[in-house]
């Protein structure tokens, strides 16, 4: 897992019926937090549609109408 700094907050509330919804996919795939479970499922369902994940280092003028994702830098 790539360690990122997170400087934003982002709250949320849930439903009880969404809690143990996101409970039950942490569980299934050993996921270390809820805050890491609702980002990677943030992640699935941007992937799911359409949105590129950018790639460490990319900026976002590399990113244009043309479909091609930046490479990451180093």
């Amino acid at each position: 897992m790539i360690n990122r700094m997170r400087g934003e907050r982002l709250q949320i509330m849930l439903s009880p019926e969404e809690l143990v919804l996101i409970d039950d996919f942490r569980f299934a795939k050993r996921m270390p937090s809820r805050a890491s479970t609702v980002r990677e499922l943030f992640r699935r369902g941007l992937v799911a549609e359409g949105f590129a994940v950018a790639p460490p280092g990319a900026s976002s003028k590399e990113f244009g109408v043309n479909g091609k994702t930046p490479k990451a830098r180093r």
